[in-house]
């Protein structure tokens, strides 16, 4: 009996598994759509997947939206997955932000900077109209001028001034979340890391809660660039490091204000976020909650739930978060049998009045 149970239900899984072929499919007199189309034409979903998925090609992301339906969790876990796969080569050098060429450059502090504003490819100033035309012809998309060769930082525009904390950085090399366990406290090289490839509803939610009261927070987007980044490694016959290409990057520095402490003036202080792609909605709730979970090193009190790097930091992984909620539609029949039994004993224990 138990040979033809575990039988049918790989019989069952096959089925479910050629069902699911067929939806994703969808109708066969429509077209099918490419990888190359969603790569293309879904730029900003394929960008959330490689953030999430932790790994950064815009092909492979593509593919994996194509086989999870559009379900972009599912299709971070498929590429998470795949990532698990590839052998580590080398480690590439730290990236050079500030040598970013953007396509998308804003301050919400100053309006006018060196370099000037730049509002990029963005949704921000339209209505939240369906466009119907977009059913039939597609908008042409416009030719994006040349970036200005230099655009210097705005935080170090208040930085010449000491109006803000500085932008240190550790001497000691980051750890690597890929290859070790996340343990607490944890420091910002890992804290960092984890919300770079959190779940953005997760993280924009807690960035909405420390401007609600839920966090000592006073934000303003001190600056917002997405750009193309060059990605260098340094192979050890060569001892020199060698541009092998770029990628796509967005990165908020969030100003908050900031009272001071016994050893610190008042000044503001900095919240950080950079992820993969495009995803301005990401950055900015990445650096919010980076600020929030600096409250300990600042001498601020923890009070909410964005403060709590363990709350943070065990919860704002979408994949870990999926395998724990989804694992319940799995068999649990022994562990049910079990409580049901404990249940009907209390309840006979209780209608004999003992």
């Amino acid at each position: 009996m138990a040979y033809v149970a575990v039988k049918g239900g790989e019989a069952a899984i096959a089925a479910a598994h050629s069902w699911l072929a067929e939806e994703r499919r969808g109708d066969p007199a429509m077209p099918a759509v490419s990888v190359d189309q969603i790569a293309q034409q879904l730029g900003r979903a394929v960008d959330r997947v490689m953030a999430e998925g932790s790994l950064y090609d815009p092909q492979l992301a593509a593919l994996a939206i194509k086989q999870a339906q559009g379900d972009l969790i599912e299709a971070a876990f498929l590429l998470r997955a795949y990532r698990t796969t590839l052998p580590r080569l080398i480690d590439a050098e730290p990236v050079a932000t500030e040598a970013m060429q953007p396509r998308r450059r804003i301050s919400a502090i100053f309006k006018d900077m060196p370099g000037g504003q730049r509002l990029g490819p963005t949704t921000d100033y339209t209505h939240r109209l369906l466009d119907f035309d977009l059913r039939d012809t597609p908008a042409a998309a416009p030719q994006a001028a040349a970036a200005p060769a230099k655009m210097p930082r705005v935080t170090d525009m208040l930085g010449a001034e000491s109006l803000i904390e500085p932008d240190a950085y550790a001497d000691t090399a980051p750890g690597d979340l890929t290859m070790e366990p996340l343990a607490f406290p944890a420091g910002r090289d890992l804290r960092l890391q984890a919300l770079a490839r959190g779940d953005e509803g997760f993280m924009l939610a807690l960035g909405y809660s420390t401007q609600r009261g839920y966090g000592n927070a006073h934000p303003f987007v001190g600056e917002l660039r997405v750009g193309e980044v060059a990605v260098a490694i340094t192979p050890p016959e060569l001892g020199f490091a060698i541009e092998i290409g770029d990628i796509t990057v967005t990165e908020c520095q969030m100003v908050n204000q900031f009272g001071g402490s016994k050893i610190s003036p008042p000044q503001f202080t900095r919240g950080y976020g950079l992820c993969f792609g495009h995803a301005d909605r990401r950055a900015i709730a990445m650096a919010l909650v980076d600020r929030a979970m600096r409250a300990p090193e600042l001498g601020e009190d923890v009070k909410a739930p964005a403060q709590d790097q363990e709350f943070v930091l065990a919860h704002c992984d979408n994949i870990e978060a999926t395998g724990f909620v989804e694992h319940l539609k799995l068999p649990h029949h022994v562990d049910f049998q079990s409580e049901l039994e404990t249940i009907r004993a209390m309840r006979r224990d209780a209608n004999a009045g003992l």
